[in-house]
This record gives C-alpha cells, sequence and structure tokens, in this order.
C-alpha cells in the first residue's frame, strides 16, 4: 500500500509541473477531438496510448530534469546531455501521438 501511496504522490508532484499539464492539456484536446470525430474503438486505444506515452514521458523528463539540478546547480555540459536526452524522447513520443493522430483523421476524412 505505501508502494502505491508514493506511486500517487509521484502524480500529483508531476501534475503541478506546467510541461506536465501542457501535456495533459493536449490530451483533454486529443480526446474531445475524438469525441467530435467519432473515434472506433481501436482509434480510441492508438489515442489513449499516445496520450498516456507522452504524459509519462513528460514525467520521466521532469524527474531527470529534478536530479540534474539537485546534483549541481551551476551549469554542467554532463546534465545538460542527460536534460536533452529526456527532453528529446518526450519529443519522439509527441512526434509519434502526432503522426497517429493525422493518420487517424486524414482516414476519417479521405
Amino acid at each position: 500500500m505505501k508502494k502505491f501511496t508514493d506511486a500517487i504522490n509521484g502524480l500529483k508532484i508531476g501534475f503541478s509541473h506546467k510541461a506536465v499539464l501542457v501535456q495533459v492539456f493536449l490530451g483533454i484536446l486529443a480526446i474531445i477531438g475524438g469525441i467530435i470525430i467519432k473515434l472506433d474503438y481501436y482509434e480510441w486505444l492508438a489515442f489513449i496510448i499516445c496520450i498516456f506515452l507522452v504524459i509519462t514521458c513528460e514525467i520521466f523528463n521532469t524527474a531527470i530534469e529534478k536530479i540534474g539540478d539537485y546534483l549541481n546547480k551551476e551549469y554542467d555540459e554532463k546534465i545538460k546531455t542527460l536534460k536533452d536526452l529526456a527532453s528529446g524522447a518526450v519529443l519522439m513520443a509527441s512526434i509519434g501521438a502526432l503522426v497517429i493522430c493525422i493518420i487517424v483523421c486524414l482516414r476519417r476524412v479521405i
């Protein structure tokens, strides 16, 4: 039970960060868009997986940034590289989610 409580606390902390909230907001917009275009079962699965993947990546990115800031308050090229890698992971997940969104939406239009 303690691990579950710690995980919930981690989510609370994660959702208090602006970058995570931006991804949550974009996920909500995707859900609204999905309702409007009446996604089918498998399209919903793809959308939900993408939304959770991007938010999860952003929470990991935030954690890595916090670790870097904790380890060294001053500029450090190695820590910058770690932060850049984590940001790159968020970007990759976001691009993948966008591509899936475009494919699903184009399928509806064509």
